[in-house]
């Protein structure tokens, strides 16, 4: 019988059971194939939601993302938990650690990395991957992806060189008229951090900027996909978002 501290085994992968891991692990779209669409840094948590063959349907209790893990990548690097419970930080207490949030990727840019889509550990995350794990270093859970977060954030009004309203730690949303497809944190100014891949981007964390005498490339391509921008003024609670 699992006690809490005890390490998965496979006979112990039960439907159900909570675990914490003890390493990274990657999370897979499929039951089968190297399609990666997240990862879970040492010390996240996860329910086991079904088995199916080498491969475990889990979901991460901190951000209620779903993804396939290899159950030999968590054998015996994953130890029971109780149920987890959200730390639900109060907006002026989220407010207060925005220049953590904001150093934490000004520490990621500075170290060697490229863009990896579905990359939420360091050195190397995609743009949503990277906003994630800059808030989760203080404390403040938000959705996975940049379209999650979009709807998570409370609405605040941008447009390219009208940026009067942006406060730094907020998220910068870009994309097309349907679906927001990339997110930046904003540093102030207009200037905003962010990870792009190869074909319109920096392939990498860097700083691009929505003001149109910015020239760049990168920053050109993105100010002309703005969608708006969010606060983040709650955690979010674990819940499974679709």
């Amino acid at each position: 019988m699992a006690t809490l501290s005890t390490l998965l085994a496979p006979e112990l992968a039960l439907t159900g059971s909570c675990w914490r891991l003890r390493t990274n692990a990657n999370g897979y779209k499929r039951a089968v194939g190297k399609a990666l669409v997240t990862q879970a840094s040492n010390g996240r948590s996860f329910r086991i939601l079904e088995r199916r063959g080498s491969r475990l349907w889990i979901q991460l209790l901190e951000d209620g993302y779903r993804c396939w893990f290899e159950l030999e990548a968590v054998l015996g690097r994953a130890e029971q938990r109780s149920p987890w419970r959200p730390a639900l930080l109060p907006e002026v207490q989220i407010a207060s650690r925005l220049p953590a949030v904001l150093a934490w990727t000004e520490r990621a840019e500075q170290q060697a990395n490229t863009y990896l889509w579905g990359g939420t550990t360091e050195p190397d995350m995609d743009c949503s991957g990277l906003m994630q794990m800059a808030f989760a270093s203080q404390g403040i859970w938000i959705p996975r992806d940049a379209y999650q977060q979009e709807r998570h954030c409370q609405p605040v009004a941008v447009a390219p060189d009208a940026v009067g309203l942006l406060r730094p730690g907020d998220l910068i949303f870009f994309g097309s008229p349907r679906r927001c497809t990339h997110v930046g944190l904003h540093l102030g100014g207009g200037r905003y951090r962010h990870s792009s891949g190869q074909d319109h981007g920096r392939n990498g964390i860097g700083v691009d900027s929505l003001f149109s005498a910015d020239r760049h490339p990168v920053a050109c391509h993105y100010r002309a996909q703005l969608r708006g921008a969010g606060r983040v003024v709650r955690c979010h609670d674990g819940r499974h978002l679709a």
